[in-house]
This record gives structure tokens, C-alpha cells and sequence, in this order.
């Protein structure tokens, strides 16, 4: 069958590679039970009002009715609340607000909105993998921005030239930063916004980890003098708010952003429908603060985990945000020969512990690997301590 090529350069993705390794582990009857660390999707559950909110709005014929834009109007309000008291920042919930089907939809989706074929965007390397998608199916010129230990994960913009800015429509960033689960801080975003402003290019910064920083505060795009001209912010209630099956998520951005992006949306998509826009509603009113209330239970898991990886003689930092541990290869020639995606399916063949290999997030990510923070705590160490035995 012919295929695009777009296609072929898309690539079936790091996350589909590992859920056939996956499937392919499950099927040894013989073997432990899977541990499964290798996507972000977490145990912990929302509050039941928001389930109860949703359940009972389902029984209502709106709700399986197809949502149009002028349905989304009481989200969209909810959303420009919450910003104001989230981050003291005032926005047109019609005009600069946008309901998306999880903000991984709506990265994916701006580049077909704002960029021509040809096209040159900027990428972070390592960044999330709908990053570089969107970038490709747009038929974009793809510039990478490399990350590395050494500058703690953090991006050189003085590295890229004014020619090279003044090229560029589209940059794409993503703090807290996920993979490597660094925070960032408000200058790198605020210096971005400056660069946008005086290059007259689109800034989009992914921040559905906002509130999962465990130490100090996470920067945002909103707090950026600039934002409303040429930039936009996609935020998501699958990780703060436990929500990640419902893909319940929005943008907020310069209006004319927001207009393309929604133009591009209307021959993709319809909307969420109003029973799911009603629990995150109730999510971003009444449980505004239900993030931050599992710090705590991230924290422990971060911590006891550590001790465990360390104690074995694995070399890890302490990561600032919750979710992901970022852990590169031991230090062995042999393993270092495999590269992470080998040796994932290594580790995962040994102990039943499935993660994702770095370089599934880019090139940059290449001799790392990445661990979900997203069963118990005890599972998570026993995890941890099978990891370790199938290490040399």
C-alpha cells in the first residue's frame, strides 16, 4: 500500500516500540509481572466530585450531542478564572482560550496551523515526541536546540545566530521539561518571548506539569511580557488533575493564534464532550489546588526510589519535577555499545520493568533512559530493586 512520505519520516514512535516490547514480555507466561514505568500515566485518581460531576452530566442529551465552539463557552470561562488566579494573568476566554482533546492534540496540530512546507521551526533535543511530530507532518524544516547535563537540561539561545532567528516561524519549548524532568526557570521562557517579539516568531511552551514542580515554581509562557502578541501555552488536567484518559486540556495564546489553531481544529475534531467539559470545569474551579496536594506522594516515591537506584550503584540526579526519573545508562562499555532502546528491552526481558529510552525523545536523549513515577510506592521499589539486580 502506498504511504506518504511524511509518513515514513513520521516514524511509529517511541511509545508504540516499547508497548510491543511490552505485549511481547506479557505474553511469557513464565516471567514476573510486568512492571509498567514507561508512560506517564499515573495510578494516583482525581477527586470523585469531578467523576460525580461528569457521571451525572452524562445523562444529559447534550452531552452526546457533537460540541461545537459556542458550547465550549462556560470551559473557557473556567480556564480564564484560573488563570487570573493562577497566575494573575487576565485573558479573553472566547477570544485567547481553546478547549483541546490533551494538549499532546493541540501541540501537534499548531504547526499545520501557523507553518508553510519548508518552513524553519525550532525543536529542543530532547523534547516530547508530539513536539517533533507536528513539526514533520507540517512539512516544517526541522533546526534542533541541543540539551545536555552539563547546562542541567537547559537551552543555549545565544547558540542560535540572528540570521538563523530571523529565519525561524515556530519554537517549540517545553518547561518543566519532560523528558528530563528539570523545571526550568522564567527567564529562559521570558528571554524566548523577547526573542519572538523582536523575530516576529511563534513561541509555544507545553506546561501540562505546571503544578508538578517539587521544587520551586514553574515557570510559564503567561508570565512572559509578549505572549498575547506572539505566543502560546498549552496546559493539560491528564497529570496535575489525574485525568489523563479523559484528554481534557487547552491553550491559551496571542488571538490570532488561537483562531488558526481553532480553523485547523474544526476539519480535525469536534470538541470534548459537555460531560467531560463539566468535571474540568469542577477541576479548575473548586479543585484548583488538588494538584499540589500530591507533592507529597510524588516526593516519597522520588526519594525511596532513589535510594534504592543509588544504593545499587546506579548514578541519578534528584529530579524537581514529579513524575519521571531520568537515569542514564550505567557506566559499561558494553551497555554504552547497545544504546538505551537495546538495553530498555534488556532491562525489561531481565527484571519486567518497562521504561522508555531516551533517545525515543531525540537524538539528545541517547544514552538515557526514563522512569514513570506511577505505581505505589512499594511496587515502585521492588521495581527499582529488580532493576538493579539485572544490572551488571
Amino acid at each position: 500500500m502506498l504511504t506518504s512520505r511524511r509518513l515514513e519520516a513520521l516514524g511509529n514512535g517511541v511509545f508504540a516500540r516499547t508497548d510491543q516490547a511490552k505485549q511481547a514480555y506479557r505474553e511469557n507466561t513464565g516471567a514476573p509481572p510486568l512492571i509498567d514505568l514507561s508512560l506517564g500515566s499515573t495510578d494516583l485518581q482525581p477527586p470523585v466530585e469531578i467523576l460525580q460531576a461528569m457521571a451525572a452530566a452524562v445523562e444529559e442529551p447534550s452531552s452526546s450531542a457533537y460540541c461545537l465552539e459556542a458550547g465550549t463557552a462556560p470551559f473557557n470561562r473556567a480556564v480564564a478564572a484560573w488563570c487570573q488566579r493562577r497566575f494573575g494573568v487576565d485573558v479573553d476566554p472566547r477570544r485567547q482560550v481553546q478547549l483541546l482533546v490533551g494538549s499532546q492534540e493541540g501541540t501537534a496540530h499548531l504547526p499545520l496551523a501557523v507553518l508553510d512546507p519548508g518552513d524553519r521551526a525550532l525543536l529542543l533535543d530532547p523534547s516530547y515526541p508530539s513536539h517533533r511530530g507536528g513539526l514533520v507532518l507540517a512539512g516544517a524544516s526541522i533546526c534542533s536546540l541541543p540539551l545536555s547535563r552539563e547546562r542541567d537540561w537547559l537551552p543555549d539561545l545565544d547558540a542560535i545566530g540572528p540570521d538563523l532567528w530571523d529565519q525561524l516561524k515556530l519554537f517549540v519549548l517545553g518547561y518543566p521539561h519532560n523528558p528530563t524532568a528539570r523545571v526550568g526557570d522564567q527567564e529562559l521562557l521570558d528571554q524566548a518571548m523577547a526573542r519572538g517579539c523582536r523575530h516576529q516568531l511563534v513561541i509555544a511552551n507545553d506546561n501540562p506539569y505546571v503544578d508538578l514542580a517539587l521544587e520551586g515554581e514553574a515557570p510559564s509562557l503567561l508570565r512572559s511580557p509578549g505572549w498575547s502578541d506572539w505566543g502560546i501555552e498549552f496546559f493539560s488536567l491528564s497529570k496535575g488533575w489525574c485525568l489523563g484518559g479523559f484528554r481534557l486540556a487547552f491553550a491559551i495564546g496571542a488571538e490570532p493564534l488561537i483562531t488558526a489553531l481553532r480553523q485547523v481544529k474544526g476539519v480535525v475534531d469536534f470538541n470534548q464532550s459537555l460531560a467531560l467539559q463539566q468535571g474540568a470545569i469542577q477541576a479548575l474551579t473548586r479543585w484548583a489546588d488538588w494538584p499540589r496536594s500530591l507533592h507529597g506522594v510524588y516526593r516519597e516515591r522520588r526519594d525511596r526510589v532513589l535510594s534504592v537506584l543509588r544504593s545499587g550503584g546506579w548514578s541519578c540526579s534528584t529530579p524537581e519535577m514529579a513524575m519521571y526519573l531520568w537515569l542514564p545508562l550505567p557506566a559499561d562499555d558494553e551497555i554504552q555499545t547497545l544504546g538505551d532502546e537495546t538495553y530498555a528491552r534488556h532491562l525489561l526481558q531481565r527484571s519486567g520493568v518497562a521504561l522508555t529510552p531516551g533517545s525515543g525523545f531525540g537524538t539528545g536523549g541517547q544514552g538515557w533512559l526514563r522512569m514513570a513515577l506511577v505505581r505505589p510506592t512499594d511496587e515502585l521499589e521492588q521495581g527499582a530493586r529488580r532493576l538493579v539486580a539485572a544490572c551488571p
